[in-house]
């Protein structure tokens, strides 16, 4: 199992490739109205990401992780989704809500 310094460099690693494709292709996802739901479902992997970063960074801080860091680490990827397009901003958070959902229902199990 990965500790928690290799799993924040690796979050780190696929935020930074994640983001830079996203914005390499941001023409091309602006495209149709399906490449546009696919950049929001993109962003919301840059969410995915950087919360694990985040969170890894803070438990190797020392400091309490909470909801600060979820609302951090949304904002970023509703950052993120603006650039391609403003359909994306709606998949995203859509898609954020269900990855949330799905994240609390598996943690109280």
């Amino acid at each position: 199992m990965a500790g928690s310094g290799s799993s924040m460099l690796y979050s780190f690693l696929m935020f930074i490739v994640i983001l830079s494709l996203q914005q390499m292709y941001r023409g091309k996802l602006a495209s149709t109205e399906l490449f546009t739901i696919l950049g929001g479902f993109i962003s919301s992997l840059l969410f995915l990401v950087s919360l694990t970063f985040i969170g890894n960074f803070q438990e190797t801080s020392g400091m309490k992780t909470g909801w600060g860091a979820v609302i951090v680490a949304e904002l970023i990827a509703l950052i993120a989704a603006s650039t391609v397009h403003r359909v994306c901003i709606t998949t995203c958070w859509t898609a954020v809500r269900g990855q949330q959902a799905f994240r609390d229902d598996d943690c109280q199990k």
